[in-house]
């Protein structure tokens, strides 16, 4: 049986900018991938300074992780964005590149963006974190 996926927003919470607050599979198995960084097939870091040059990199492999598990961006139902940043303006850049990519459909379900301190690679800038709710 197919993963039910339901996204709602409560009409008592705030609005969101495309993310809802709940998303609830009802069965199902579930993929967890590993956070996704801007490093190419080589493992070398991709787009040293340039936050949208890393988030392009990031959705390449995001997207070859869920064909991986025969799963497409809208069966993700947990986001989480990590940006090496404190200023709101880098943050709102990973988010509306993220969201106006193929991975876009992604970020619908329960997301949460982070601004952090440092990241795993030297001069990495976005990593994603994603689950999945895998289709039959």
């Amino acid at each position: 049986m197919a993963a039910k996926i339901t996204r709602m927003n409560p009409e008592t919470l705030h609005e969101t900018p495309g993310y809802h607050h709940i998303t609830v599979v009802e069965t199902g198995r579930t993929a967890y991938l590993a956070g996704q960084c801007p490093l190419d097939p080589s493992g070398t870091l991709v787009g040293t300074g340039s936050i949208e040059a890393q988030v392009d990199q990031i959705v390449a492999n995001a997207l070859a992780a869920l064909a991986a598990v025969n799963a497409e961006p809208q069966h993700v139902v947990r986001s989480v964005i990590y940006v090496r940043s404190d200023v709101r303006e880098d943050l709102s850049t990973a988010w509306s590149r993220l969201t106006a990519s193929a991975l876009g459909p992604a970020f619908t379900s329960a997301s949460t963006l982070l601004g952090v301190a440092q990241l795993g690679f030297p001069d990495q800038l976005v990593e994603v974190d994603l689950t999945v709710a895998l289709p039959d």
